[in-house]
């Protein structure tokens, strides 16, 4: 059973855990906005959306994104064979769409072995060769999926739809898992499942556990999973979005007070290594949330979004509307790092740079590996194509 807290916050949120469709008061079309900082495109226009994952396989799934949607009409075009755009399940499919509106990719719960309710918290892994989510099942006893759920964690290939369960069951709807799966091997143990469906042991994967911790696994050591020492601050909290580094050793993460509070950290990923706050510079709007990796060449960065104060970060905001361009919603940001694994705290995390602007407004799903594009999505999905 979920701890109190996690169920006053989820009222609250009231994002992607939430069976009810924000309907936007915008006309059901894909709006399109050209500005000085680039051009804004509208993903399912005037419908919601959550969970938005910037693609990251920029060859076979460009200037898009992939995202998961709510029941009832979906506006997307060029729907391949059996998406159907009317009568959609809530959190029926996975999608990645692109700056046209067109369907890329998708795959249907009912594709997938063992997701039988619904999917959860996809994200694209730190490999551009696979995407992560929960994967919802009827729970022991249940009669149906519209009771309780039970969730496992499970790992997609885009390139044929396969698929692996890395956890089978025992997970909350607040999970949030992520991925990374290291370089191909040139020969795997052929009884070890997990190493012929990835090529390779040098997998990873963080998630939050029913207890409000973040684990952490190591499958080329073991398969027994980890936790993190936390900050004082989680006492109470939601811990959210833990997302891995490019080179497996790190993990950025959100600590939410409700949705208008929240702080961010880095944190190597050991059992004994310390959480450091991503602080908020005085020329920030407000501390970060939803942090992402970004690795431009041999560079590294942290892009985050900011939000005004007094507001939510589940946008509602129209932001192809010029008229919250001005910061009034909020914007996106990120700055140059250099980590060093088993230093101490002081030294580990060493910002080289100030704090860079990339929008007036708040992008919250992450920048593509070429640079090119952010996503965003709480209700309102936008991918932008930065200049």
């Amino acid at each position: 059973m979920k701890n109190i807290f996690v169920l006053i916050l989820l009222l609250i949120l009231t994002s992607c855990y939430e069976p009810s469709q924000y309907e936007s008061s915008a006309a059901s079309k894909n709006n399109t906005a050209s500005s000085d900082f680039g051009v804004i495109y509208e993903v399912n226009g005037g419908k919601q959306i959550c969970n938005p994952s910037v693609s990251l396989d920029t060859v076979n799934f460009p200037a898009s994104m992939l995202w998961l949607n709510f029941s009832g009409t979906l506006n997307v075009t060029s729907a391949p064979k059996g998406y159907s755009t009317s009568g959609a399940g809530e959190h029926d499919r996975l999608t990645v769409s692109d700056t046209a509106g067109k369907v890329l990719w998708y795959v249907m719960k009912d594709s997938v072995p063992g997701v039988e309710c619904e999917f959860q918290d996809p994200e694209w892994s730190t490999s551009a060769d696979y995407i992560v989510a929960l994967g919802g099942f009827k729970a022991k006893g249940s009669p149906s999926c519209d009771d309780d759920k039970d969730y496992g964690i499970v790992a997609i290939r885009p390139s044929d739809k396969a698929s692996f369960f890395l956890i089978d069951s025992g997970m909350e709807e607040i999970a949030n898992p992520h991925l990374w799966v290291g370089g191909l091997q040139a020969s795997v143990d052929s009884t070890d499942s997990l190493q012929l469906f990835f090529g390779t042991d040098q997998v990873k994967l963080v998630y939050v556990t029913a207890a409000g911790k973040i684990a952490f696994i190591d499958y080329a050591t073991s398969a027994k999973a980890n936790t993190l020492v936390l900050p004082d601050s989680t006492k109470g909290n939601l811990l959210d979005s833990p997302l891995i580094s490019p080179d497996g050793n790190w993990v950025v993460y959100d600590v939410l007070d409700g949705s208008y509070s929240w702080k961010s950290y880095i944190q190597e990923l050991s059992t004994t290594a310390e959480p450091v706050e991503i602080s908020k510079t005085s020329d920030m709007i407000s501390n970060p949330v939803f942090p992402h990796w970004w690795e431009f060449g041999n560079r590294l960065f942290v892009v985050w979004a900011e939000f005004a104060s007094g507001l939510s970060y589940l946008n509602k905001s129209d932001l192809t509307n010029s008229s919250t361009w001005d910061y009034s919603v909020g914007r996106t940001a990120m700055r140059e790092v250099e980590l060093t694994a088993g230093a101490p705290k002081d030294v580990a995390v060493e910002w080289v740079s100030d704090v860079r602007e990339l929008a007036p407004i708040p992008f919250i799903g992450g920048r593509s590996p070429d640079g090119h594009f952010l996503a965003t999505g709480t209700n309102n999905g936008y991918l932008l194509n930065l200049p």
